[in-house]
């Protein structure tokens, strides 16, 4: 399930997000690639290790835990914490698949990457190219989104990011752990609830929706890992 998620910031929030970032010091994106991902990497990362990153990555996970149809939608276990890229220059990543698994940071802690997300820190009209192209089985798909907006897909897509011929794009990327592992079934999760949340204003009463919320849950109930 490809889903576009509007204003997990306000315009103002991300521009607040990159000036903190642009202050940051960036470095090659390779750094932290294999070496497949490395040939097709073209781009600069802050290090997650520095304060900038984590102040940044801190207002994202706020964000997040507070943002209802990402929480619906994802149906989060873990999250990995944000990092940062910048593409300018004919910066590009060609078409690659994330890592099934990635550590979580200063932990033991594993965190299986059932949803990739991206979230844009760069209005459209500040630079040319920057697509996120996304491929499935239902196609090509490309994202470019205003500043404040994200958008998730499956971890399994084959993505590429076109390259920046004028600008500067900078994002936030980050994985989430499902409870829900299998796609299929987080989104006939989502679909149940967006059809039970538009629901509730018309019928409030209705002894149906007390019966479709207790088929999602007890789906959730079969089939989620905690």
């Amino acid at each position: 399930m490809l889903l576009t998620i509007p204003d997990l910031l306000t315009a103002e929030q991300a521009r607040q997000c990159k000036a903190v970032l642009d202050q940051a010091p960036w470095t090659d994106g390779r750094l932290t690639a294999g070496a497949q991902a490395a040939r097709a990497k073209h781009n600069e990362q802050v290090p997650a290790d520095h304060k900038a990153a984590q102040q940044v990555a801190n207002a994202l996970l706020d964000a997040l835990g507070g943002n209802m149809r990402f929480v619906a939608a994802a149906l989060p276990l873990k999250v990995l914490p944000p990092t940062f890229n910048r593409y300018t220059g004919g910066g590009t990543y060609g078409n690659h698949i994330d890592n099934a698994i990635r550590n979580l940071p200063g932990t033991p802690h594993k965190v299986r990457t059932d949803i990739s997300a991206t979230v844009f820190l760069t209005d459209p009209a500040d630079y040319d190219g920057g697509e996120l192209v996304i491929e499935d089985t239902y196609g090509t798909h490309q994202v470019k989104l205003p500043a404040g907006h994200m958008v998730l897909y499956p971890g399994t897509s084959l993505h590429r990011v076109t390259p920046v011929t004028r600008g500067a794009r900078v994002s936030a990327f980050f994985w989430v752990q499902s409870m829900v592992r299998d796609a299929t079934q987080r989104a006939l999760l989502w679909e149940l609830d967006t059809a039970i949340q538009a629901l509730h204003p018309r019928v409030p009463s209705d002894p149906a929706l007390v019966q479709l919320t207790g088929v999602y849950h007890n789906l959730l109930r079969q089939w989620a890992e905690t």
